[in-house]
């Protein structure tokens, strides 16, 4: 098979299809995945990529070469893989590339129970049986069944997010044309499971993995553009942005205005702590410094983690912790096999606005405590020495500096910036907090001038 390491990264695997990511990979990828994490079987789902089928067909049937049975999901959400991998108690994986362009594709992977499977728990393994090649098995082939997921995953997600007492709501949503498409309509649509008091307006809920309309990455705020003008157009309560495959979800308020994923984490966080008191939250390094402060403020237990799924489920497990949110977007679940699902943040930030006469930006105002850049991307050749000429330039300045995730600089007003590597793209990201803007403003020019020199 050869070197797979450009395709293997920190919690994943993503290629271009099929430059560097085909049919034989992703077969392979399976039968290494199968020996791996051992079982009877596993579960497979995919996204709306031209290439997913394919991918996901190959890598079941390196799966089924090793003796095991596969449970074909079809096309899902990565939450909805993670659900049927913790719902059924068998591994998993899930063919997407996420918010990547349309070339690109990729495989999450997964133990049972969705316990993450990142370059420190597994997949470093998958990659070395890959390249070696794994003999098929000499006993039975394993089955291929498909089964349809997606109702019992709503069913699940409304068990436990009860919406029906809310106040009657108006619910833009921009799926796209990612897999928000395919879920929103049977989680918050009433097709399946009965009304909901909301009115659902849809936004590019056409599965497209072309992405025709715009990138599927609410991170980059030029992508909201079109979803910040249907709330104003239509007095829209909220909006709801997914990404490709919809394990993130991004809020916008009532006036249109993008609300910072440290809001909604800090916000989920609260209504989490109510149910058990004195729990602990994670947080990653680059979510705002208003989280753990609120955390506290609430009696539970702010936990500092680096940036990756797989590594803040570990630290989940580890500690017990009911809830966990990133700058990315990305909301991890006790409830949820400690799995990550925009979805259930989403329906708590609607119980929340439900349950208040206030509008959004009224509510989430009191979780917004400072002024904050967002993630600033810079492509870069040398990556370590361009940070090493920060961290030298900051010596003086810095009150605090760790490098738990790339470098961290805080100073003494309480600014702070991280500047890290990205594991899939050749960038480093840059993100800067400070108590106003003009602070952060001058912060974070003093840092570009450096990365960009």
């Amino acid at each position: 098979m050869g070197d797979l390491g450009d395709i293997f990264k920190a919690y994943d695997v993503r290629g271009i299809f099929p430059d560097t990511l085909d049919a034989a990979t992703a077969r392979a990828v399976g039968a290494a995945f199968a020996r791996t994490v051992g079982g009877s079987g596993a579960v497979v789902a995919y996204d709306m990529r031209p290439s997913s089928p394919e991918l996901a067909t190959a890598f079941a049937e390196g799966v089924t070469g090793q003796g095991m049975d596969v449970v074909m999901a079809g096309l899902g959400s990565t939450d909805m893989l993670y659900f049927a991998s913790g719902h059924l108690e068998l591994p998993g994986a899930m063919f997407t590339a996420s918010h990547n362009p349309a070339q690109y594709n990729g495989i999450k992977m997964c133990r049972s129970g969705a316990a993450p499977i990142g370059s420190d728990s597994g997949l470093e393994d998958i990659r070395r049986l890959a390249e070696r090649g794994v003999p098929e098995t000499d006993g039975a082939r394993g089955s291929i069944t498909e089964r349809d997921l997606l109702t019992e995953y709503a069913e699940y997600l409304r068990s436990l997010v009860d919406l029906s007492g809310s106040r009657p709501l108006r619910v833009a949503v921009d799926a796209g044309n990612g897999m928000g498409g395919y879920t929103v309509p049977a989680v918050l649509g009433g097709e399946r499971l009965g009304e909901l008091p909301l009115t659902v307006d849809p936004l590019y809920f056409e599965l497209d993995g072309t992405f025709p309309n715009h990138p599927a990455n609410p991170l980059d705020y030029a992508n909201l553009v079109d979803l910040q003008a249907r709330v104003r157009e239509t007095g829209a309560d909220i909006g709801l942005a997914f990404d490709g495959d919809a394990d993130r979800c991004f809020v916008v308020d009532e006036r249109g205005e993008p609300v910072p994923p440290s809001a909604i984490t800090a916000l989920v966080a609260v209504q989490e702590l109510a149910k058990d008191p004195g729990a602990a939250i994670i947080h990653n390094l680059i979510t705002s410094t208003a989280v753990p402060e609120i955390v506290r403020e609430h009696g539970g237990e702010p936990v500092r983690t680096r940036v990756g799924h797989s590594f803040i489920k570990a630290t989940m497990a580890e500690t017990g912790a009911i809830f966990g949110g990133e700058h990315s977007a990305h909301y991890y679940f006790r409830d949820f096999w400690r799995a990550d699902t925009g979805m259930l943040a989403a329906m708590h930030v609607l119980r929340v606005l439900g349950a208040d006469t206030r509008p959004l930006s009224e509510i989430t105002a009191e979780y917004t405590r400072y002024a904050a850049s967002g993630e600033i991307n810079s492509e870069v050749e040398d990556q370590e020495g361009r940070t090493a000429a920060v961290e030298l330039a900051f010596s003086d300045q810095a009150a605090k500096v760790d490098h738990l995730d790339g470098l961290t600089v805080i100073t003494a007003d309480g600014s702070w910036f991280n500047l890290r590597a990205s594991n899939t793209e050749p960038l480093l990201r840059l993100n800067v907090e400070a108590p106003d803007t003009a602070a952060m403003a001058k912060l974070r020019d003093d840092v570009l001038a450096i990365v960009r020199a």
